[in-house]
């Protein structure tokens, strides 16, 4: 799915990518309208624009990623501001390009974040991993009143931060992708934490990462 309040630049794009022989299944140029269209179209990728004319692309994600937890979202702007970078990347994004970029290096990016991996412009990624070691290296914040969490809710905390998709959890533990995904919306209302960086940081305070 592509979002971007430009016209042109949405119809480009949308057909680059089905020429490269992806499928686009929705476009849009607003960002609470893309939350609906793809909770409806059910993208496994998003390429999103961080400037929208009704919300920031970076309120986008947060309701992309409620919406649909396993969604892949590459953000494009315009901008390579450190603060943009990790205000997307902490609501769930999972890369970032500026515009500037080549066609192939676009298409590429897609692809990979489509297959999982983490894509960022040359010389953002040494930002963004320096913010989760500073986030891991952070004194916990008191959870002293922390409701407790099932054996079960624990166990799925404890792969999630050591970086498994919900698919690989729900195949490890023999689970359902939906019973997955109700145990981590339950452990995140129980902690009171809004997205997976959260919940990730979280884990790594407690070593459940180890």
């Amino acid at each position: 799915m592509v979002v971007d309040d430009h016209p042109m630049w949405r119809e480009g794009v949308a057909r680059d990518l089905t020429e490269a022989g992806l499928d686009v299944v929705a476009t849009s140029g607003e960002g609470r309208q893309a939350v609906r269209v793809a909770a409806a179209a059910r993208p496994d990728l998003v390429v999103l624009d961080l400037q929208l004319p009704d919300v920031s692309g970076v309120e986008v994600v947060r309701g992309l990623r409620a919406a649909l937890p396993e969604v892949r979202v590459l953000m494009l702007s315009a901008s390579g501001e450190p603060q943009s970078v990790l205000d997307a990347v902490k609501a769930g994004a999972t890369g970032y390009l500026v515009k500037s970029a080549a066609p192939a290096e676009f298409l590429d990016a897609v692809r990979r974040t489509a297959a999982g991996e983490p894509v960022f412009t040359p010389g953002l990624a040494g930002l963004v991993l320096g913010e989760y070691r500073r986030l891991a290296a952070a004194p916990p914040a008191p959870h002293d009143d922390a409701p407790r969490l099932t054996d079960r809710e624990t166990e799925v905390l404890r792969l999630v931060a050591k970086g498994l998709s919900y698919k690989q959890i729900a195949e490890r533990l023999r689970l359902s992708h939906r019973t997955v995904q109700n145990h981590v919306q339950n452990t995140l209302g129980k902690l009171q934490l809004h997205n997976r960086v959260e919940l990730t940081r979280y884990a790594i305070e407690r070593g459940l990462d180890e």
